[in-house]
């Protein structure tokens, strides 16, 4: 495709991307293993990277220049000099793509802080930053002499988490920048050029927007362009139309305690299993959404977390809403037995907020309970467990023929089915859930993306193509409390005022944005993809 279009291709094949993607791209499942080294030498990783590169290289060599393909360079690894947990590392992933028959330039990737560290001989090193300094020609200089400078990665944008006010950037410092490496012939590479978007569990912001759109930082750095180097004057499309359908009525539900006899047979353990290492998706575990353990107390008491919950749990007795555990919560009062039952069923149903993308902690980055929940000191036992990993499948089989009609203001957690009819022409839109508190919204069994009313994003893009001409399922999993109609507009929506109250009471100052991504790369989630495929 790119050779189709007049484009050459610099190559960043992992097996880790980075890129504020879930564990940097890598599989989940790689963390089965307790004693698990990412990014290391480790014989548990290296098994892996070979397996997968065995696979990959072969479908890379024939697109080379060489051979008369678009791919000009690879990249080796992504921004280890920050990570640097194993010397030998960076040259083993060199040796893998080389033995395999990759022959273009080879490039590493660093941030200026870190050039050397992440530095190989004969490999041409490239750096990913914003801030512009001295220091770093100076060190490119001493490791390679005169050679072009190549900026790689230069943040056009940042992420958001949950509950932090939306990032706006400076646009004299970008320009004062571009305009420095501009002058001093840097080769320049925005990240992100095209953007992400809001669908399943991760997304991003760039340049270009989700939907196509031009922001104000595109139109300024064209303008620049076009005025130092001659080309022809840009083409600029018009904007699609966007439409903004009539809101629909949620008007039947499931709860999620209905739901469960519908599933597979939960999975039976004396003490909570994380996610990464459930018996499901043959053998792999589970990698994103919720999972749900269920136990029987007999008593009330202090239940606490010790950090083992991962990243947010949801605490009910005989179905009633308790509490929140998550970063800040580490303990609850469990109410003691009131009526005639000798056993109370506790639940805690837990969301995977997204793995770190970079960093040494993401070897720790398991999900669920990753230890033990204590009541009066004492660890729970005897669980049972239920993936809810909010796919296609899940929801084509769990759903199907047991919808209530919605009577009364319910509470979560449940889900919402309204549809949506339109005409023989589908066109973007923005789906707006205003009134609902904290979710995921499914169009057609596709996996739109979260929703949260803490913002800062509070519209969520939904392409046309995702769309049928006649009926069109919505599907709202609501964890809270749900609004009463699914309103539609022509435009995305970020809050860049102070941060709203939750209703599902969590303090922003006590989030964690690095693991609660709001927008997060999908656009490089097909090699974590393509990964998991060739080693299962």
């Amino acid at each position: 495709m790119a050779s189709e279009v007049g484009l050459w291709v610099i190559l960043c094949p992992g097996p880790y991307i980075g890129s504020d993607l879930d564990l940097g791209g890598l599989p989940s499942w790689l963390l089965q293993d307790p004693k698990m080294k990412l990014r290391t030498t480790y014989k548990g990783f290296t098994e892996a990277v070979n397996h997968y590169f065995d696979v990959l290289v072969p479908r890379i060599v024939p697109l080379q220049y060489k051979k008369g393909g678009p791919v000009i360079a690879v990249q080796v690894e992504n921004e280890y000099g920050s990570y640097h947990l194993d010397k030998r590392y960076m040259s083993y992933i060199k040796k893998v793509l080389v033995t395999r028959g990759v022959e273009v330039l080879l490039m590493t990737a660093d941030d200026g802080q870190e050039l050397i560290r992440g530095h190989l001989k004969k490999v041409i090193a490239t750096v990913h930053m914003k801030n512009i300094k001295k220091e770093t020609y100076q060190k490119l200089s001493s490791v390679q002499g005169h050679s072009p400078i190549l900026m790689m990665v230069y943040t056009a944008n940042s992420l958001d988490g949950w509950g932090t006010a939306c990032h706006t950037l400076d646009s004299h410092v970008l320009m004062k920048n571009v305009r420095e490496m501009f002058n001093l012939r840097f080769s320049l590479n925005f990240y992100m050029f095209h953007g992400g978007t809001n669908f399943g569990f991760m997304d991003y912001g760039a340049l270009l927007t989700e939907d196509g759109e031009y922001t104000p930082e595109y139109i300024s750095f064209q303008e620049f362009f076009s005025s130092v180097i001659e080309v022809p004057k840009p083409y600029q499309p018009e904007s699609r139309p966007k439409a903004v359908y009539k809101s629909v009525i949620a008007a039947y539900y499931i709860s999620l305690w209905d739901i469960l006899p519908y599933l597979d047979e939960p999975i039976r353990s004396a003490k909570p299993i994380c996610m990464e290492k459930l018996s499901v998706n043959q053998g792999s575990g589970q990698s994103y959404g919720y999972i749900l353990y269920e136990t029987v107390i007999t008593t009330g008491g202090l239940l606490t977390s010790r950090g083992h919950v991962k990243d947010r749990g949801q605490v009910f007795l005989e179905e009633k809403y308790i509490g929140v555990l998550d970063h800040s919560t580490n303990q609850l009062t469990i109410p003691r037995k009131n009526g005639h039952k000798d056993y109370l069923t506790l639940t805690i149903l837990v969301e995977n907020q997204g793995r770190l993308a970079y960093g040494q902690e993401i070897n720790k980055e398991r999900k669920g309970l990753t230890g033990d929940i204590y009541l009066n000191n004492s660890p729970l036992r005897k669980f049972k467990i239920y993936s809810l990993e909010m796919n296609t499948k899940f929801l084509e089989r769990a759903l199907r023929n047991i919808w209530k009609p919605v009577l009364y203001q319910l509470r979560g957690p449940a889900f919402f089915l309204g549809i949506l009819r339109i005409g023989n022409y589908p066109k973007d839109t923005f789906i707006k859930l205003e009134g609902w508190t904290k979710g995921v919204i499914f169009i057609n069994g596709q996996n739109l993306g979260r929703y949260w009313n803490i913002g800062p994003q509070e519209t969520l893009y939904l392409p046309g193509p995702w769309l049928r001409p006649g009926s069109n399922e919505i599907i709202v999993f609501e964890e809270f409390k749900p609004g009463i109609e699914i309103q539609f507009t022509n435009m995305s929506h970020l809050v860049e005022i102070e941060i709203k109250k939750a209703e599902c009471a969590v303090s922003p100052g006590n989030l964690k944005p690095s693991s609660l991504p709001c927008r997060q790369v999908e656009e490089v989630g097909e090699n974590s993809v393509l990964f998991s495929r060739i080693i299962q």
